[in-house]
């Protein structure tokens, strides 16, 4: 039986090699080109294939909102320290809390927090500004981890549809008995070829993304640890 099994698939192995060089001949003569049914095919994946899709649309999401989200919050008015700068010198401090109370930036408001705690110590007023820092990062990093999950996932579910796939080709093999040919092994190894693929491009594009948002956010992070520094320099200045 299993001798019968690797004759067959060396058989197929051989038409399709045979299909192949036929189909490139074809080409090189210029008489037609090549067909490649996407939509059939993904219709063969079977229903491992709307898992997938129903991932890659959630990916996608994640990525165009969080993207967009992180690249508003990274905007920066480049005189925004300045104006801070110049109303804490000039004893307005309520003029620096109402133009940051109008931003609604992380910036802005982790310079909010550390100007409602002036007064008290700097070391209280860089740990609200610090805590209020990661809080801007929390809601900024919102979601990432999903996109890592589905980078993770996707090619194990494929994976899943390979499995699947083979042992149908298998039973349909045994149900055929003697009458084995590739036909019957076709759709079968149709879904397992097919799901692999999809598993590996919705994991490989899941993965890109969730690395552009990672390090968009890094720059974020760095942009509002210069700020902070900034704003506490400022505050040291009139004790100078």
């Amino acid at each position: 039986m299993v001798t019968g099994i690797v004759l067959l698939m060396a058989q197929a192995t051989k038409n399709i090699a045979n299909n192949l060089s036929g189909t490139i001949d074809t080409l090189a003569n210029g008489q037609t080109e090549i067909s490649f049914p996407i939509w059939e095919l993904t219709q063969k994946g079977g229903w491992i294939m709307l898992v997938l899709a129903i991932l890659s649309v959630i990916a996608i999401y994640i990525f165009i909102e969080r993207y967009l989200t992180i690249k508003k919050a990274s905007k920066e008015d480049v005189n925004f320290m300045n104006n801070i700068n110049d109303f804490i010198h000039n004893g307005r401090v309520d003029s620096a809390f109402s133009m940051c109370k109008n931003l609604q930036s992380p910036i802005s408001r982790m310079i909010e927090k550390g100007l409602k705690r002036i007064g008290r110590p700097l070391n209280d007023i860089n740990a609200a500004i610090e805590n209020q820092g990661k809080l801007e990062i929390a809601r900024m990093e919102k979601n990432i981890a999903g996109l890592a999950t589905i980078a993770g996932v996707a090619p194990m579910i494929g994976f899943l549809g390979t499995v699947i796939g083979m042992v149908r080709a298998f039973y349909d093999m045994s149900m055929a008995g003697n009458n084995i040919d590739i036909h019957t092994l076709s759709s079968g190894i149709y879904q397992a070829m097919v799901t692999t693929i999809a598993g590996l491009i919705v994991g490989i594009v899941a993965y890109v993304c969730y690395n552009i948002l990672v390090a968009k956010v890094e720059k974020l992070v760095f942009l509002l640890e210069a700020r902070s520094t900034e704003f506490m320099d400022i505050l040291h200045e009139p004790a100078s």
